[in-house]
């Protein structure tokens, strides 16, 4: 158990190097067609708002967060413990918590900093899925804090999956990736806590929607 322990720990300290290393290594032999990144920019740099996107999609949208400082939620497990210490790595200030374990404090602890300073980024399908079904934390945030919802979205036409629940894309070197961003999404502060359901099913559709556009664009209908 101790023996498992220190292996632990020294991966964890040496994830981040080794993912920055071969993430950026990676991706720069891929050809991204990003029409709207300039406005990513202007958003990170502008008032405050949350950037939501699929799980499945997490790598590229960990490479995409290097243009600013965001405060992304991410799961309280041991895995998530990983995806913390690159986010870290990369200047972000994490919040650790998911809608099983702990979420509710950390949605506080979130909502606080991105109030102080700094943008929230968010797994809209949460941390355990199911996949592409939109969790409500996004929601709630959004109409506590009135802070508009930027979904994106990117699909690779040449791409490895893992077998995860999500499918997790890892695009295949000298793949193209498509980066689609949608207008952001308001929820007005203040809303009743009966009435984000709705908001939840439009932004939901919404994203859906991003989905189809950004795989439709290499002929796939799904990942």
């Amino acid at each position: 158990m101790k023996k498992k322990g220190i292996i632990y720990r020294l991966s964890l300290w040496l994830t981040p190097g080794l993912y920055s290393m071969i993430s950026r290594l990676l991706l720069a032999t891929c050809r991204v067609d990003f029409p709207d990144r300039e406005r990513v920019r202007e958003l990170i740099a502008g008032p405050p708002c949350v950037f939501a996107f699929w799980h499945y999609s997490l790598v590229y949208v960990v490479h995409l967060s290097r243009d600013g400082s965001w405060v992304p939620m991410v799961s309280a497990s041991g895995d998530g413990e990983y995806v913390a210490r690159i986010l870290e790595g990369l200047g972000h200030r994490t919040v650790r918590g998911s809608s099983g374990r702990g979420g509710v404090r950390a949605l506080r602890e979130m909502l606080k900093l991105i109030g102080e300073d700094g943008n929230g980024a968010i797994v809209a399908d949460g941390s355990q899925g199911p996949p592409l079904v939109l969790q409500g934390g996004v929601v709630l945030m959004a109409g506590h804090l009135g802070i508009p919802v930027v979904p994106i979205c990117w699909a690779a036409d040449r791409y490895w999956t893992f077998k995860s629940w999500d499918r997790t894309v890892l695009p295949k070197p000298f793949s193209r990736i498509r980066v689609v961003l949608c207008r952001p999404f308001s929820v007005p502060k203040g809303t009743r806590r009966q009435e984000l359901e709705e908001y939840r099913r439009t932004l939901e559709a919404e994203m859906l929607g991003l989905y189809r556009e950004a795989w439709g664009a290499f002929g796939i209908k799904s990942h």
